[in-house]
């Protein structure tokens, strides 16, 4: 008997060669192997080698203007707040994007429009951020796992017309 090594359970393998030895290996211990899709949610690094048609990232501000490296969580409500307060923008959002190797940069997939009180804080702001992303976060995730919106020469497409009109709509309260 080997000695327990790693005090972990191992959950998920993913790889980009399911034809390798690892799938063999967790075929037999019963783990899944390979991610269909996966999702960046309160994710802080770069992301580098993953497909972007299959990864996704939620960001809790206004993108491309407050993303990049550094520009996350707090940092984010508070650049937010203070661009607020200096009269350069009137509303915050949420943005989910399809995952490229530049930080905040791949192809928006969808932008919620969050509204700034006057007597918001960064931390409260925050909370109506996340209430937001809770709120469609898997929507819009179905709505790419399903394929009616997608990743193709770097860009998002939507399957019709009226799916991206009704989303923009959204977009636009």
């Amino acid at each position: 008997m080997n000695p327990q090594i790693l005090e972990a359970e191992i959950v998920g393998v993913i790889s980009n060669r399911p034809e390798g030895g690892v799938f063999e290996k967790a075929k037999k211990l019963n783990i899944p192997f390979q991610a269909d899709y996966i999702m960046c949610s309160g994710w802080l690094k770069l992301v580098k080698g993953l497909d972007s048609a299959r990864t996704i990232n939620i960001h809790p501000g206004p993108l491309p203007k407050f993303g990049g490296p550094g520009m996350y969580g707090h940092f984010v409500h508070e650049m937010v707040i203070k661009s607020f307060q200096e009269g350069k923008i009137n509303q915050s959002a949420f943005t989910m994007h399809f995952v490229t190797e530049k930080y905040d940069e791949g192809p928006i997939i969808f932008q919620m429009p969050v509204l700034i009180r006057k007597d918001d804080t960064p931390e409260i702001l925050a909370q109506r951020v996340n209430e937001k992303e809770r709120a469609w976060q898997s929507f819009v995730l179905n709505l790419v796992v399903s394929g009616h919106i997608y990743f193709k020469n770097e860009k998002t497409v939507y399957s019709d017309t009226a799916l991206k009109n009704i989303l923009e709509k959204f977009q636009n309260i």
